[in-house]
Formats: structure tokens, C-alpha cells, sequence
């Protein structure tokens, strides 16, 4: 509970009342980059509480701040200066938005009688970032900034989580009021499920031969993988996980058919496309998980449940509609749920076996499903694994072991390349003694490498398996199958030694490229107790396998026989 003495009622500039406010919330970490606008900031930082970690670019930040928030569950704070370092956070912010993570960026902005006239460094972060959070705020007063940041952090947590922006024109921040206490507002109660609807989700179950339950992202962020397990173990109703459900449930479950959609599994992809119910539990029907959408589950019925109503219907239609809390949805779901039929049970349990993953790949150049594969087992069912977005981070989602919702952090909806090393920092931080894993691609390490500096810095143990085939793979691979081989700009042959750049930033690093050399690898960089760097070269040609092309249906996957 936030310390709601933490505020008394005195004279503060604008910045200390924002400080103040923050450490009433029970904020302890802040990710930034100082500036001119957001200067009086920083100066109030100097006597507070607060923990600051001086990234190195201003989305290192926001990316930053995603990682901590995803993993601890709290808000992730970032703080910028006006014009550049406004911009930089915005990728940050979008990425949490379209992933549904609470946010507060605070940005500093010119003073207030210079907004609007192209001051230097003046942009409009307000309507620029409109798109791309919850709520804005341009705070114009100092006595109404612990209000301000009160308010943004209840919107940032409420329902569906997500950022929300303060601008804070240097004017404001340095103005001096007298202000009555402002104190944290209390959470919303989560609105209950429909009766009507349950009883007739109920019907709908007990009805139906071939039952599907259909998991998103939305589970874990409702908190809500515990009663979907119950649910699960009561009905041994078949699951299919979404990129962002993953972990929801056991990945050892034996209702688990993997995840579905265009690099999903075929047990799951073809038990979907048979199914006769789906029963959807926080997630959206994403393209990337549906394929061609009106080839999805033709034969399917749908109950969606969903904790933001604006999501059901918007894609498929449905026949039941149980809008508010998934918990209490799940948990009476539960009681009245009939155990789904023991053939259908058996079919899934065949296809799950058919298709189970191999880590036979011939040669002796290193197999990366197979790495990662070994890698998650030796790391434990507790590690914290971070992406970035390319062939690896399809790779980690077919072959670890996701054993909580937590523990996966992938930017699923924006995509950002860059935004693994970042990520795997603020979970470190939030969880310092968690076993964190940061695998990336030699393209998308180049995107934020300069935060080696923060971890070397604060002597952040991340754990970063850097997958490098020497070219932009995802890229590629689609240039090799959908254009006719003709490949443009993916080629990145010329990357720097990236063992000798880690070692410049501080970090131990070294380089394998062959599989006899994996197991010393996993059991160097597991026994490391400072941030070290595996670098891993691949055969450049390797692709991921499943796929569905685009504009096909889920069951029409390709594989590395066609």
C-alpha cells in the first residue's frame, strides 16, 4: 500500500511535488536522461528517495521501464527532456500501449510562454503521443502536479493497463505553490461478469463435442493464470496460447498444444481449425494468431471474455459476451463447466504428439532451436527471458520453457527491434535476484547496444545470448519464399566483433559456433554473476519453421520439407 502520509501540505516547486508524488505511490525506480526542460526534475531528485538509472538513449528508458513494470507488476517510470529526448521515448510508449503494460512517462517541455512559438527543443509530445497511450497531461500549475501524477498513475492501472504521458513545461516545475495533500487513488473494483451471460457461456460449453480454449495476453495481465489453470485442471479442456499468453499455463500441462498462428504449432493451428467452441480468455484474434480471418475456426462458436469490451466483437463475431473480470469469469466458468469429451481429449493429446518438436538437426554447426531449448531447462522454470523481434524471437517462443506469464517479455504488438537489452534491465532491476535472459539477434542488438553502458554501470547480471547469422533473418526468410529470392538490404556481414565491442562496454563476452561447445556456454553464462555477453553464430540460411504464408489459413502451414 502507497504511504499516503508521504505528501503534507507545504510549500514545494512543481518538480518536488512531482517527486513527492512518485514516492507517495511507492515508485522506487526511474529510468531517464537528463535535459534543459526537465532539469528542475532532476535537481529534486537530488534529495529524494528515488532510485534514478541513467540509461544511455531515452528509449533504453521506455523500454526499461516496460521490462521493470512487466515483471513486477507495478508502474514503469521514465522521465525525458523536451524535443529529441521527448521523440526518443516514443517507440517505448507505443510499445506499451499496443502490449497493454502501465506506463508513466514524464517528459519536461519549454516554459510555458514559449510553447507554441518552435522554441528549441519544443515539440507537441501532448498530441503527438495521443495516439499512443491512455491519457495525456499538460500540467499548468504546480499546486495541481501531485494530482496530476495521482490521476495518471490510477488511469495507468485501472482496466486494461497502459501509459500515460505528463508534459511539464520548466515554468510549472519551477514555481513554487502551496497545495492540499494529494494522495493515491484507490484501484477501481474489477466489474464482475455478467450472470446471464455465464449461465449462457455454461450452455454453450455443455453443448459442445470439441472445445478449445483460446489464451491471450490478457490473462496475465488480469493476474489471472491461476484461476485459468483451475479451470483447466477441472475441465482438461485442450489450450492454445497466443505469442503474449504464453506461460498462462504449464508449458508441461497435458491439455498444452502450443502456441497458434503463423510460426504456431501444427498441433495447435489444426486443433483450432477442427474445434466446434472457442472459448477466448484475453486475447484479440491478432492476424499474426488467426491467419486468414474468416477461414479461422469455421466450425467454432465463440465466447470471449475480456476485461476491455471494446475488444470483443471487434474482429469475430461472438455468441457470448463476458466483458469485466477474467478471474471471476474463469472461476465460474469452473464450477459449471462440463469435462471436455475423452475423444477429443485424445485427439489433442495425438496431434500433440505427432508434431512434438525435434533437436535432432544434423551437422555440427549449432542448432539454435536446440540451444534455446537447453538453455531454458538448465536456466529453471523461475528465469526471466526477454526478446527482441526477429527469427529468435520465434524460436524462444517454440522452444522455452514459458513457465509464467511473467517471466516471457516480448514486444508482441509493436514489434520493436531493440527492445530485448532494455527489457531484460528493468526486469533485473525490479527482480534483482531473478536468473534474467536476454536473447537477441545481431540486428536487433544494434538497436539499443549502448545500454551494455547501463549494465556495466550498475553491475546488472543479464545474461545476453546474442543469436548472429549475420543478416536480417526474418527479413530473409520472407524474401526467400514470398519474393523470389531477390534479397534487398538484409545482408550484415560487416557487424562489428561484437565480443570485442562487449568487452569495450566492460562486459565479459565470447563466441561459440560449434554444438559441442553449448553446454560449457549455458554453464558459463549461468554461473556469471555480472552481465556477460554469448555470442552465437548460426548457419545464415536456417529458417523458422512452421509458417503460414500470408493471406492463408492456419491450417495451410508450410514446413522445412516444402
Amino acid at each position: 500500500m502507497a504511504d499516503t502520509g508521504a505528501i503534507q501540505s507545504t510549500v514545494r516547486s512543481g518538480a518536488q511535488w512531482l517527486v513527492a508524488a512518485l514516492e507517495a505511490e511507492g515508485i522506487d525506480i526511474l529510468f531517464g536522461y537528463p535535459g534543459g526542460a526537465i532539469m528542475p526534475v532532476y535537481d529534486a531528485l537530488v534529495d529524494s528517495k528515488l532510485r534514478h538509472i541513467l540509461v544511455r538513449h531515452e528509449q533504453g528508458a521506455a523500454l526499461a521501464a516496460d521490462g521493470y513494470a512487466r515483471v513486477s507488476g507495478r508502474i514503469g517510470v521514465c522521465l525525458a527532456t523536451s524535443g529529441p529526448g521527448a521523440t526518443n521515448l516514443l517507440t517505448g510508449i507505443a510499445n506499451a500501449y499496443l502490449d497493454s503494460v502501465p506506463m508513466l512517462a514524464i517528459t519536461g517541455q519549454v516554459a510555458s510562454g514559449l510553447m507554441g512559438t518552435d522554441a528549441f527543443q519544443e515539440v507537441d509530445i501532448f498530441g503527438m503521443s495521443l495516439p499512443v497511450v491512455k491519457h495525456s497531461f499538460i500540467v499548468r500549475r504546480a499546486e495541481d502536479v501531485a494530482a496530476t501524477v495521482h490521476a495518471a498513475c490510477a488511469i495507468a492501472r485501472s482496466g486494461r493497463p497502459g501509459p500515460v504521458l505528463i508534459d511539464l513545461p520548466k515554468d510549472v516545475a519551477l514555481a513554487r505553490a502551496a497545495a492540499a495533500p494529494a494522495l493515491p487513488q484507490a484501484a477501481a473494483a474489477e466489474t464482475p461478469p455478467d450472470a446471464a451471460a455465464l449461465a449462457a457461456a455454461a450452455a454453450l460449453l455443455a453443448r459442445s463435442e470439441r472445445p478449445l480454449l483460446y489464451v491471450g495476453g490478457g490473462v496475465g495481465i488480469a493476474r489471472a493464470d491461476t484461476a485459468l489453470r483451475a479451470f483447466v485442471a477441472a475441465t482438461g479442456m485442450p489450450v492454445v496460447s497466443t505469442l503474449k499468453g504464453l506461460g498462462a499455463i504449464d508449458p508441461g500441462a497435458p491439455e498444452f498444444l502450443g502456441m497458434l498462428g503463423m510460426h504456431g504449432s501444427p498441433a495447435a493451428n489444426h486443433a483450432v481449425q477442427s474445434s466446434d467452441l472457442l472459448l477466448v480468455a484475453g486475447a484479440r484474434f491478432d492476424d499474426r494468431a488467426t491467419g486468414k480471418l474468416d477461414t479461422f475456426a469455421p466450425g467454432a462458436r465463440v465466447i470471449h471474455i475480456d476485461a476491455d469490451s471494446a475488444e470483443i466483437g471487434k474482429l469475430r463475431g461472438v455468441d457470448v459476451a463476458l466483458g469485466g473480470s477474467l478471474t471471476q469469469a474463469l472461476r465460474a466458468l469452473t464450477q459449471s463447466a462440463p469435462r471436455a469429451s475423452a475423444d477429443w481429449r485424445k485427439h489433442c493429446a495425438a496431434l500433440r504428439d505427432l508434431y512434438a518438436n525435434r533437436y535432432d538437426a544434423p551437422g555440427d554447426d549449432i542448432y539454435a532451436p536446440a540451444l534455446l531449448h537447453e538453455l531454458s531447462r538448465a536456466a529453471g522454470p523461475e528465469a526471466i527471458v526477454t526478446c527482441d523481434v526477429g527469427q529468435h524471437q520465434m524460436w524462444v517462443a517454440q522452444h522455452w520453457r514459458i513457465a509464467g506469464c511473467d517471466r516471457h517479455l516480448t514486444s508482441g504488438g509493436l514489434g520493436t527491434m531493440g527492445y530485448g537489452l532494455p527489457a531484460a534491465l528493468g526486469a533485473q532491476l525490479a527482480l534483482p535476484q531473478a536468473r534474467v535472459i536476454c536473447v537477441s539477434g545481431d540486428g536487433s542488438i544494434m538497436m539499443n547496444i549502448q545500454e551494455l553502458a547501463t549494465a556495466r554501470r550498475y553491475r546488472i547480471p543479464v545474461k545476453i545470448v546474442l543469436l548472429d547469422n549475420g543478416c536480417l533473418g526474418m527479413v530473409r526468410q520472407w524474401q526467400e519464399l514470398f519474393f523470389e529470392q531477390r534479397y534487398s538490404e538484409v545482408d550484415l556481414s560487416d557487424n562489428p566483433d561484437f565480443v570485442a565491442l562487449a568487452r569495450a562496454f566492460g562486459l565479459e563476452a565470447f563466441t561459440i559456433e560449434r554444438r559441442d561447445q553449448v553446454p560449457g556456454a549455458i554453464a558459463r553464462l549461468l554461473e556469471c554473476t555480472a552481465p556477460i555477453l554469448c555470442h552465437v553464430r548460426i548457419d545464415p540460411r536456417a529458417n523458422v519453421w512452421p509458417l503460414v504464408p500470408p493471406g492463408k489459413s492456419n491450417g495451410e502451414m508450410m514446413d522445412s520439407a516444402a
